[in-house]
């Protein structure tokens, strides 16, 4: 496989830059955008890495569309050693404690804030429930422990499953995509849209030539509720580790998901970034 240009995960993110680079960012009120991953298995087409890639790539997207709108953001490297419950039972899904990650990214917010960063901008690319839950309590921790104002940016979806509490200021919802709902099974993981993002993005990481041999996983809601258990009932219910379409999946899609993305999360910073100034 070739490298694609920006296959680094560091590539565009602070640690490419100097420690000079970094203060004179942060006195001239630069935002920083921290994305949250798992190494986890992605069906036999997709990288375990997938939950790492596609984020980092959302958020070199998003800075771009901030410095159009007179905001500059860096990225803060990747975190990755996430929490894995429904992919537990395959290899390639490692996982730590919630209470070792909230902690963590504690530390880190007590970097941050000493370098004179107040505001931190955190995305999920993971959907397991309690990594987000944890993302959660790591980024209330870091705004009691430093009094950085951190706030974790979810899709509508994201937010409405884990319920924070409405005016939660360490939570910032997207607001909802223009683009049509598509109908049909649940595309919950390695399916058409992560596959279409990863086309998009690091097509030379895709297992393409296994695409069109990957059926759908036409699964109800009983058997979701099982695969959301994680460990062996996920792994009975999806065993090539897989649940969605990925043989539907295009780079067309994906790079139009990605467009939406980006443009909503930039909205939703500037925005908050604005009631924060008045």
């Amino acid at each position: 496989m070739t490298p694609a240009p920006d296959g680094d995960v560091l590539a565009g993110t602070v640690a490419e830059l100097t420690w000079g680079e970094v203060a004179r960012a942060a006195r001239e009120g630069a935002v920083l955008l921290w994305a949250f991953g798992v190494i986890e298995q992605h069906g036999p087409h997709l990288p375990a890495g997938t939950d790492v890639y596609l984020p980092s790539a959302w958020l070199r997207a998003v800075r771009v569309l901030l410095a159009e709108r007179g905001v500059r953001a860096l990225i803060v490297p990747p975190y990755y050693w996430g929490v894995n419950v429904v992919s537990a039972g395959f290899p390639a899904s490692w996982s730590v404690r919630p209470a070792v990650m909230t902690e963590v990214m504690a530390d880190v917010f007590a970097g941050l804030a000493g370098d004179g960063f107040r505001h931190v901008f955190c995305f999920s690319g993971h959907g397991d429930a309690l990594h987000n839950r944890t993302v959660h309590a790591g980024v209330l921790a870091g705004r009691e422990r430093c009094g950085v104002d951190a706030t974790f940016v979810m899709e509508p979806g994201l937010a409405d499953r884990l319920g924070p509490a409405p005016g939660d200021p360490a939570v910032t919802v997207l607001p909802p995509t223009a683009a049509p709902a598509r109908g049909g099974p649940p595309d919950l993981h390695a399916g058409r849209e992560e596959t279409s993002l990863m086309l998009a993005g690091r097509r030379d990481l895709v297992r393409t030539a296994l695409l069109a041999g990957l059926p759908p996983t036409d699964l109800g809601p009983r058997e979701v509720a099982a695969w959301r258990r994680g460990h062996e009932h996920a792994r009975s219910v999806t065993p090539d580790g897989y649940l969605g379409d990925p043989a539907a999946a295009c780079a067309a899609h994906g790079r139009t998901v990605a467009a939406d993305a980006a443009e909503r999360a930039a909205h939703a910073i500037t925005e908050r970034l604005r009631r924060a100034a008045a």
